[in-house]
């Protein structure tokens, strides 16, 4: 790619605690734009005055003028869509100090459906996640207060707090009859972006929480770490619950695993707004399957990556359909202490797709579930029969006949996450008949040597 200035622009979700940002590229000596103008309607403006006058003069309760325009200007954002905000100066100072990684609050990402403060997926280890709340929930009231009408910037201020202090949530969940409180704790949460380890032999698992600025080299470093055993056969990547972040990240992320070629490009009304990021050269993995594991709190950044490696054919995507957020958002700086994040942008996957309100498609849907292993029960087999003839081979069995992965274990991940044993088998799979692909000579010599045998 041609050399780029980053300028920072706010990502795609609001975080409860956090709100990460992305990065958008622009060329290093920019034309110059021509201003988009338009006439402001005197009609419209002698309303605004005449509205704001009558409450100044009349509401029961005096408001400072300065607070009056705040919330003029948090109603005229709020109207426009869910992820543009206007930032006060402790919403700011947040935004800026976000991007450290570590936050105070419950650690939730939220969103707005249909008027309701909605989860959209908790993160990892933090107080939401230890308490069992889920993508999809509602946040009702916030320590009785009701959330009915507030915008998210409320609901966040009201979610924040000092770590240690006690926060009470009403929670409606679908499935359930009546609303329920959660009583949690507050944390100062660090978030760690990867964690891995291996399932099998060969078997790499790679969890991304969320995207941060260094989240593509926590990536490498995860990826040295599996790789210090020997080269893989398989991973899963796993972004379920990824409210995702910085958008270079996620470019970052994706490049480990292509060769080249596009990973999203952004589309707006402005010449700034439109920018291509390419992955460059260089597969880490070497063409090894990867199963990219999904769901409803898969969203923005996480949906980049999936959808890229979708389209370029890279991955096979596996659970839910993902959350559907495919906008961008620009911090507008108006001073140095307030400023306005604004939806400036649509990113595309590769193929030209749009996932906003629509989400990635998995390629193989599996419903997270709970599994029970059934016994079979003891059954006759051959070898149980009196008389039965015995295996001319068993003595030539070797350890190689044996399975590589502990069936315990297997059944374990199984009852555990039946997704994550899904993407587990399918890769088991393509290892295996990959091992018996490139081995043909071997098979046909065992089978000579067998027909000799029973020649003799």
């Amino acid at each position: 790619m041609p050399t780029k200035r980053l300028r920072i622009i706010a990502s795609s979700l609001l975080l409860c605690g956090i709100s990460a940002v992305s990065f958008s590229e622009e060329p290093a000596n920019p034309e110059p734009q021509a201003e988009i103008k338009q006439e402001l309607p005197l009609e419209a403006l002698k309303r605004f005055a005449d509205v704001f006058n009558q409450i100044r003069q009349g509401y029961v309760k005096e408001i400072p003028q300065s607070e009056l325009m705040d919330y003029a200007i948090r109603g005229m954002m709020s109207n426009l869509d869910p992820h543009s905000v206007y930032l006060n100066k402790e919403a700011f100072s947040e935004l800026q100090d976000s991007t450290s990684g570590e936050f105070g609050g419950i650690g939730i990402e939220v969103g707005k459906e249909n008027g309701f403060i909605t989860i959209i997926s908790p993160i990892d280890d933090t107080p939401a996640a230890k308490a069992g709340l889920q993508s999809g929930d509602v946040i009702l009231s916030i320590d009785g207060e009701s959330m009915e009408n507030k915008t998210l910037s409320e609901a966040i201020d009201r979610m924040r707090g000092e770590a240690g202090t006690p926060i009470t949530l009403e929670i409606g969940r679908s499935g359930e009859s009546q609303p329920f409180d959660v009583d949690l704790e507050r944390a100062n949460i660090p978030v760690k972006s990867t964690r891995e380890r291996l399932l099998a032999p060969g078997i790499g698992y790679l969890r991304i929480s969320q995207f941060q600025r260094k989240t593509h080299e926590d990536v490498a470093k995860s990826l040295d770490n599996l790789l210090e055993s020997g080269e893989l056969s398989g991973l899963v990547l796993d972004l379920r619950n990824n409210p995702g972040g910085v958008l270079q990240a996620s470019v970052g992320v994706a490049d480990h695993f292509l060769d080249g070629g596009l990973v999203v490009y952004t589309e707006g009304r402005i010449d700034d707004a439109a920018a291509e990021y390419e992955a460059t050269e260089g597969d880490r993995l070497n063409g090894a399957p990867i199963v990219v594991l999904i769901n409803r709190g898969s969203a923005s950044a996480s949906e980049i990556v999936a959808g890229a490696l979708q389209d370029q054919k890279r991955a096979v995507i596996m659970g839910t359909q993902s959350f559907g957020k495919g906008s961008v958002q620009t911090v507008l700086p108006l001073s140095e202490d307030i400023a306005v994040k604004l939806t400036t942008a649509l990113y595309f996957t590769p193929s030209g797709r749009s996932i906003q309100a629509e989400g990635i498609t998995p390629d193989i849907n599996v419903e997270r579930a709970k599994v029970t292993a059934v016994a079979s029960g003891r059954r006759i087999s051959e070898a149980d029969l009196r008389g039965h003839l015995e295996n001319i081979q068993a003595e030539d069995k070797t350890e190689e006949n044996e399975p590589s992965f502990n069936a315990e274990e297997s059944l374990q991940l199984l009852e555990d996450d039946n997704q994550l044993f899904e993407a587990f088998t399918l890769l088991k799979g393509l290892s295996i008949l990959q091992q018996r692909l490139s081995t043909p000579a071997a098979g046909a010599d065992a089978t000579t040597n067998v027909r000799e045998q029973e020649q003799q």
